[in-house]
């Protein structure tokens, strides 16, 4: 299985994580959703609230869309905490 068999994921997802040595699913699955996010977030322009939710869609097997609906609450607070909250 690639990273573009992921749910929610395709090319540029696996050129995106690339980006941050994520290069297998191994690799996505092996790495905390949060930790991947602050790495994408500090070195691929672009990263915004809605990869988190990409990220815990594609570990999860459910759309970004629904992580979005369902957990966006938990997800802020826990990135506030980390300091990578939006403004």
């Amino acid at each position: 299985m690639r990273l573009r068999d992921l749910k929610g994921f395709g090319p540029k997802s696996e050129e995106i994580l690339a980006e941050v040595d994520i290069n297998s699913v191994e690799d996505f699955m092996a790495i905390d959703p949060f930790e991947l996010y602050k790495q994408l977030k500090l070195n691929v322009k672009g990263t915004g609230l809605n990869s988190i939710y990409a990220i815990i869609g594609a570990r999860e097997g459910i759309h970004w869309q629904e992580v979005a609906k369902t957990r966006r609450e938990e997800i802020i607070y826990r990135l506030d905490d980390m300091g990578l909250a939006p403004k």
